[in-house]
C-alpha cells in the first residue's frame, strides 16, 4: 500500500513539475537546438481590422480614434466594427468615425463574438484581417509587425503581444498575473520558433482571409478555434512580440477570476469539440497542445492529488519535509489572499495566491461547461467586479 502510494505521489509530482518547468524548458531546448526560421519581408498588403463590441460607449471612441492613428498605409486599411446587441449607444459613437472609413455594421439581437466574426470576416475585403478587441490600445507599428511575417507561405496566423501594465498602487492579483503572462509569453514565443503557438493573443492576431473557417456561434474562444483550424491545415501560427498590444492588468481577484473562468470553459469546449487536437496522427501539434492546454485542466485535481497522497506518507522524514513545503505554499497563498490589497506586494505571496485562484477558476470553468452556465457573450469583467 506505501509503496503504491509512493510510485503515485511521485508519478503525480512528475506530472506538476512537467506543466510547469518540464515543457517550458523542454520546448526553450528545442527552440535553441532546432529553429524553423521564417521568411518576412516590409510589405503592405491590404489589411481589415475587425472588431466586435457590446455596450463599449465610454471607449469606442479613444479605440478607433487609436485604430484610425495607426502606422500603416490608409488606402490598405479598413475597419469594420460589429456592434453585438449594444443599447448605450456604442454604434452612434461608431458611426461618427464612418467619414473617416470606418464600417459599422449593427446588430439588434445580441449573439455574441463568434457569430458576430462570421460577418464581419465575411465583409472584409483585405488580404489579411486583424481581430481586435475594444479594451485595448495598440502600438502605431503594429500592423507591419503582424504582416511581415505572411511574406513566408507557410504562415497562416500572427498572434501579438498583449503587455499588461501597472498602476503603481496594484494589488498583489495584478503583480501576480503579470508574472504569470511573461511566463506565458516565454512559452509562446519558443512554440512559434519550434513551429506554431497553440492559440493566439485574442486582442491582437492576424489571418489570412483566405484561411478563416466559420465559428461555431457558440464559440467561447475564437482565438484558439481559429489558429487551430489553421494549423490543422499546414499552416505555422506564429507569436510575434513586436506587435504589441495595451491592457490594464486585473487588479481584483474577482476581476482576473472572471477572465480566466471564461478561459477555462473555453479551453474545455475546445478538447469536447476538436477531438482530433488529442490524436498526435491527426495533430501536428499534439505535444504543444497537450503539454500546453490539456494537462494544465488536470492541475487542481493533480495538486489535490499530491496533498492527499503526501498526508498518508507524511510518516516518512522525506515526505514529511516535502508537505511541510506543500504546507508552506498553500500558506504563502492564504496571506497573499489576506494581503492581497497591498501595494507593494512580494512575489513570494502574489504568485502561489494567483497559481491558487488560477486552480480554482480551472474548477469553477469546468462546472460552467458542463453545467451550460458558461455563455458564448461576455461581460465586462471590470464593471461586474
Amino acid at each position: 500500500m506505501i509503496v503504491d502510494c509512493e510510485i503515485l505521489f511521485w508519478i503525480v509530482v512528475a506530472l506538476i513539475g512537467y506543466v510547469y518547468i518540464g515543457y517550458p524548458g523542454l520546448v526553450w531546448l528545442w527552440a535553441v537546438r532546432h529553429p524553423r526560421p521564417v521568411r518576412r519581408a516590409s510589405t503592405a498588403p491590404r489589411v481589415s481590422i475587425v472588431l466586435v463590441a457590446h455596450n463599449e460607449a465610454d471607449r469606442i471612441g479613444r479605440r478607433l480614434e487609436n485604430l484610425l492613428s495607426l502606422d500603416y498605409p490608409r488606402d490598405h486599411l479598413e475597419i469594420l466594427v460589429g456592434s453585438d446587441g449594444c443599447t448605450d449607444g456604442t454604434a452612434a459613437i461608431a458611426r461618427t468615425y464612418e467619414s473617416a472609413g470606418v464600417t459599422i455594421l449593427a446588430f439588434e439581437q445580441r449573439r455574441g463574438k463568434s457569430a458576430v466574426l462570421n460577418d464581419l470576416v465575411a465583409k472584409a475585403r483585405g488580404e489579411i484581417v486583424v481581430l481586435a478587441d475594444a479594451r485595448q490600445r495598440f502600438e502605431a507599428p503594429v500592423i507591419h509587425a503582424l504582416v511581415e511575417p505572411f511574406a513566408d507561405p507557410r504562415v497562416g496566423a500572427v498572434s501579438g503581444e498583449l503587455i499588461l501594465t501597472h498602476d503603481a498602487d496594484d494589488a498583489s492579483v495584478g503583480r501576480g498575473v503579470g508574472f504569470y503572462w511573461r511566463y506565458e509569453k516565454f512559452i509562446r514565443g519558443n512554440e512559434s520558433r519550434v513551429d506554431s503557438t497553440v492559440g493566439a493573443t485574442g486582442a491582437v492576431y492576424a489571418i489570412r482571409r483566405e484561411l478563416f473557417e466559420p465559428i461555431p456561434d457558440d464559440t467561447i474562444l475564437d482565438d484558439v478555434f481559429v489558429p487551430l483550424r489553421i494549423s490543422r491545415r499546414g499552416y505555422r501560427v506564429l507569436f510575434e512580440p513586436c506587435a504589441r498590444a495595451y491592457d490594464r492588468a486585473a487588479t481584483t481577484t474577482t476581476e482576473e477570476f472572471a477572465r480566466k473562468v471564461r478561459t477555462i470553459a473555453g479551453n474545455f469546449q475546445l478538447f469536447v469539440r476538436e477531438r482530433w487536437v488529442l490524436n498526435p496522427i491527426a495533430n501536428r501539434l499534439w505535444l504543444q497542445t497537450v503539454s500546453h492546454k490539456g494537462l494544465r485542466l488536470l492541475l487542481p485535481v493533480l495538486h489535490a492529488a499530491a496533498l492527499c497522497l503526501n498526508l498518508l506518507l507524511a510518516a516518512d522524514p522525506l515526505y514529511g519535509a516535502i508537505l511541510a513545503a506543500q504546507i508552506l505554499f498553500y500558506g504563502a497563498a492564504l496571506a497573499g489572499h489576506a494581503l492581497r490589497k497591498v501595494s507593494t506586494p512580494t512575489p513570494v505571496l502574489s504568485v502561489p495566491y494567483v497559481v491558487c485562484v488560477l486552480n480554482y477558476a480551472t474548477l469553477v470553468g469546468f462546472l460552467r461547461l458542463v453545467t451550460g452556465r458558461q455563455r458564448a457573450t461576455w461581460e465586462h469583467t471590470s464593471r461586474r467586479a
